[in-house]
C-alpha cells in the first residue's frame, strides 16, 4: 500500500547518512566510554569529537554541552535543577508550551510550592511581550524562571528568542528556551543570545531517537539530576548512548550545512499544500502564521460529518499526519492548543508537517485522500 508520512514533527526519518556514521560504533568501536584502555578511549573521543562539533555549530564552549536521552529530560533537567539549586521561586511559561514542560511547571508548582505564572497569548498563540514584562517586573515572587519554547510544535508560532533574551537580562530572569523544533532547522547563534538552557532531540532532524542535548550556560551552575555516575562531567549519571550521540552530531552537522536548500524546499511544498486546499476546500484555514516554523501546517477543516475520524480514514487511505503532539496521542482531550486558543465546534485540525524527504507527489496524494474523505461526491464525478 502506498503511504505518505507527514507527520515530521513527531519524528523524522533516520537519514542513511547518519546511520551511516552510527554503524561502526554499533559493531567495531563498543567500547565504555568510561574505561580507561584502548576500547574506551577511542569512544571517548568520538563523544568529545562529537560534542565539539556541537558546540561549534551552536557558538558555544563544548563544556556546555550536554547529553541526555531526549528533549523531554533536558527540559526536565533544567526546570528541576534551576528550583533545586538556584533558588527559582517562580516559573513564567505559556499554555501552549510542550506537556514536557507544562507538566513538570506543574508538578513544581504541586510539590515544590514554585509561583507558576502564565503570560498572556495573542489570538495566533503568539507571546504578549508587554505582559511578559509586566510579570518580570513583579519581584514579589523572588528568582524567576522564564520557560518559553521557540516554535510551538503544533502551529508553529516562533518566539522572538532575542527580545525574551533581552528582558530576562534585564529583569534578572533565567531563560529556558525549548529549541526542540528548531534545533538544526534555524540559525541560532547562543554567543549573542541571553539564554540560560536550550534543549535538542535528534530524532526531530533525522537522527535517532532516544538521544538529544541540554546547553546549560557558564554563567549558571546546577547539579545532576540524574545519579550514579560521573558521565557528562559528573553532570549526567549513565553510561553515554555512544552511537545515538555520534548521530545526532552527523544529523546536526548535515542540516546546518544543508539548511537554506532545505528550508526553501520545504517551504515550497508547503505553499503547494496551502494553497491546493484553499482551491479544494471552501472554509479551509490555518492555525500557523504564514512566517512561523516552516516545517508545519496546521488546517482547520469547517464543520464536516466524518470529521471526527479524519485522522483515522486518512491514516486507512496511507496518509500519516497528526491532530497535535504526539506525546498526547492517546488523549481524548483534543490538543492543548488549540483549545486553548480556539476551541473546535464541528470544526477538525491536522497537522502536517515536512521534512526534505517529502515530495510533491506526497502532497498530490494528500489532497486526493482528503477529497475522497471529505468531498466524496467531487471524487466520485472526477473519476
Amino acid at each position: 500500500m502506498h503511504r505518505v508520512y507527514l507527520d515530521n514533527a513527531a519524528t523524522t526519518q533516520l537519514d542513511p547518512a547518519v546511520l551511516d556514521a552510527m554503524l561502526p560504533y554499533l559493531r567495531e568501536h563498543f567500547g565504555n566510554p568510561s574505561s580507561i584502555h584502548a576500547y574506551g578511549r577511542e569512544t571517548r573521543a568520538a563523544i568529545e569529537k562529537a560534542r565539539k562539533k556541537i558546540a561549534t555549530i551552536l557558538s558555544v564552549s563544548p563544556g556546555e554541552i550536554f547529553f541526555t536521552s531526549g528533549g523531554t529530560e533536558a527540559n526536565n533537567t533544567a526546570l528541576y535543577c534551576s528550583v533545586r539549586d538556584m533558588g527559582v521561586k517562580r516559573i513564567i511559561s505559556s499554555p501552549i508550551e510542550h506537556h514536557a514542560v507544562t507538566h513538570t511547571v506543574e508538578s513544581l508548582e504541586k510539590d515544590h510550592g514554585v509561583r507558576a505564572d502564565w503570560v498572556q497569548l495573542h489570538a495566533d498563540g503568539s507571546v504578549n511581550y508587554e505582559h511578559l514584562e509586566t510579570l518580570l517586573a513583579d519581584k514579589s515572587a523572588g528568582k524567576t524562571l522564564v520557560s518559553l519554547m521557540h516554535a510551538n510544535n503544533e502551529i508553529g508560532i516562533l518566539l522572538d528568542i532575542e527580545r525574551v533574551g533581552e528582558l530576562c537580562r534585564q529583569y534578572d530572569a533565567l531563560f529556558h528556551c525549548d529549541t526542540v523544533q528548531t534545533i538544526a532547522h534555524y540559525p541560532i547563534n547562543l554567543s549573542k543570545i541571553n539564554v540560560h538552557f536550550i534543549t535538542a532531540a535528534a530524532h526531530k532532524f533525522h537522527g535517532p531517537k532516544g538521544v538529544g542535548m541540554l546547553y546549560i550556560s557558564g554563567d549558571v551552575s546546577i547539579k545532576p539530576l540524574i545519579h550514579g555516575g560521573a558521565q557528562e562531567r559528573n553532570m549526567r549519571a549513565g553510561t553515554e548512548n555512544l552511537y545515538g550521540i555520534i548521530g545526532l552530531a552527523k544529523a546536526m552537522e548535515m542540516a546546518y550545512d544543508e539548511l537554506d536548500t532545505t528550508a526553501t524546499y520545504i517551504k515550497g511544498l508547503r505553499k503547494m499544500m496551502a494553497d491546493t486546499l484553499l482551491e479544494n476546500f471552501p472554509g479551509v484555514r490555518f492555525n500557523n502564521p504564514e512566517d512561523g516554523l516552516y516545517t508545519v501546517l496546521n488546517v482547520r477543516f469547517p464543520a464536516h460529518p466524518k470529521n471526527d475520524l479524519l485522522l483515522i480514514n486518512l491514516d486507512i487511505q496511507g496518509v500519516c499526519c497528526s491532530g497535535g503532539s504526539a506525546c498526547s496521542s492517546g488523549s481524548d482531550t483534543g490538543s492543548h492548543v488549540i483549545n486553548a486558543l480556539r476551541p473546535e465546534t464541528g470544526s477538525a485540525s491536522v497537522r502536517f508537517s515536512f521534512s526534505k524527504f517529502n515530495t510533491e507527489a506526497d502532497v498530490h496524494f494528500t489532497i486526493e485522500q482528503l477529497k475522497s474523505i471529505l468531498q466524496p461526491e467531487t471524487a466520485a464525478s472526477n473519476a
